[in-house]
């Protein structure tokens, strides 16, 4: 979820009586996606920092109250950390295409009509345990084709999902 640069400003650090604001760049529901931009963000020098990164780690079921798991960048540095991230999605997009349309605009995703998945969801919210896995796809949104992996080339003819239709 993108926010524009004013929606949010969080107070960080006083600093020579000046004020260093810290803005929502992006945010995510899971700590890994999260860390790797913000490595890659620090790779380029750019002052940055996960908000509620702990919280959503330790109870995801908070993910959606607290808005996720926010990158905060420095508001000077917001536009090349922009330009930056906007690139670095760019490269991942191009480097995943459906096997059935070749479409870039595909997206790795819980499968939501995987029975176990609901009966993980169910179990985690009435024992509160969090080790039940899910399963994860790959959706295209352009053709609504499901992978569960990339095809090593495009000549190979991908197996579709369960339920899915061609």
């Amino acid at each position: 979820m993108n926010y524009p640069a004013f929606s949010f400003t969080f107070p960080s650090v006083h600093h020579s009586k000046r004020l260093i604001l810290f803005i929502v760049l992006r945010t995510y529901d899971n700590y890994i996606p999260a860390n790797m931009m913000l490595q890659r963000l620090e790779e380029e020098h750019i002052r940055a920092y996960l908000q509620d990164e702990h919280t959503v780690t330790i109870d995801p079921i908070l993910a959606n109250a607290i808005g996720g798991i926010k990158l905060m960048v420095h508001q000077e540095q917001l536009a090349r950390a922009l330009e930056l991230v906007n690139g670095f999605e760019n490269v991942y997009k191009q480097a995943v295409a459906c096997p059935k349309c070749g479409s870039h605009n595909v997206h790795f995703v819980t499968q939501s009509s995987n029975p176990m998945n609901w009966l993980s969801a169910i179990f985690s919210w009435l024992f509160g345990n969090y080790a039940m896995s899910v399963k994860n796809i790959y959706h295209c949104f352009d053709c609504e084709f499901e992978f569960e992996e990339i095809p090593e080339s495009r000549k190979e003819n991908p197996q579709p999902i369960a339920g899915n239709q061609e």
